[in-house]
């Protein structure tokens, strides 16, 4: 849910968690409110985590995606730049839907249908 608060440029903080009982090695994402949003994948931690104990570090959130959201990382001082936004092109109205076919009316063969003309025969 904090992820969907989140827009593209809005600072978070990473935090170093050594005593993280599955990966010593792991790195919160916090957003500005103080909410965890996630972790920083496991391949890329260790990395990550000997760059923010020798440099200054600053990320801000990139954007969400269907598997997750991607926060930008910058070294050494500043905030980190993010791309331009994607060009989605202008998406074409969808199709209409194909009718159903109307409710099919009961037939009782024990009900009584009268003509609907008539006596032709004059009874």
């Amino acid at each position: 849910m904090e992820i969907m608060l989140c827009a593209p440029g809005d600072p978070v903080e990473l935090r170093l968690e050594p005593t993280n009982q599955h990966d010593a090695n792991a790195i919160g994402i916090w957003s500005e409110r103080g909410v965890q949003m996630g972790y920083v994948s496991a391949e890329r931690a260790p990395w990550i985590g000997k760059r923010m104990q020798e440099d200054e570090v600053a990320a801000v959130f990139q954007g969400l995606v269907q598997s997750g959201a991607y926060v930008r990382i910058r070294f050494g001082g500043g905030l980190p730049t993010l791309p331009p936004a994607p060009v989605e092109p202008p998406r074409a109205p969808p199709a209409p839907r194909p009718m159903r076919a109307a409710p099919r009316p009961v037939h009782d063969p024990h009900a009584f249908y009268p003509d609907e003309d008539g006596p032709e025969f004059g009874a």
